[in-house]
């Protein structure tokens, strides 16, 4: 672990985090969820929000993918992705929904400022983000795919969007 350069459960509470926000949308698998807890520890995120009918902690599923990131990554659950949406902007939030829809932004064309806070929704395993919800959005978040499949599993998508918003953070902090 110090070779790592990891950090202790009580070290990761106290540092600071991303003002980057994980909200899983109705996703049918708990360990897709333990996937975007471990994920969003990797990458010191603010916290995820739960909504819908995605499974919470404590869950055997979801302790067996996060490894522990249940205990330390910070959750709320929503009723609905709406009050998810209202809570965040009220926050000063900028809301993004991952989904391939018209005018969506193709994700590395993005680039996103280190103290901007940034909230992106992750949809259902096979209906991905909800209509309703993607209305409520400030924008979407394609991730450009060049195969037949034009779908990730929920839990890659996260890695992928997740990492790239972080990556481009750390740019902006070292210009």
């Amino acid at each position: 672990m110090d070779e790592l350069k990891r950090k202790s459960p009580e070290e990761f509470k106290r540092s600071e985090k991303t003002p980057v926000i994980a909200v899983l949308e109705n996703i049918r698998s708990a360990y897709n969820v333990g996937s975007v807890f471990r994920t969003s520890d990797a990458f010191l995120l603010q916290s995820i929000y739960i909504t819908g009918y995605t499974a919470q902690p404590p869950h055997k599923e979801i302790k067996k993918t996060a490894l522990g990131a249940e205990e330390t990554v910070e959750w709320k659950y929503f009723k609905n992705a709406e009050e998810a949406i209202l809570d965040l902007k009220s926050q000063g939030y900028t809301v993004f929904a991952v989904e391939q829809v018209k005018n969506s932004l193709s994700l590395e064309k993005l680039h996103f400022k280190t103290d901007e806070k940034i909230a992106v929704i992750f949809g259902n395993e096979v209906s991905g983000v909800e209509q309703e919800t993607i209305l409520l959005c400030d924008g979407c978040i394609e991730i450009p795919q060049l195969g037949m499949k034009h779908s990730l599993n929920i839990a890659t998508a996260a890695g992928v969007v997740l990492w790239e918003i972080i990556r481009t953070r750390m740019k902006t902090e070292k210009n």
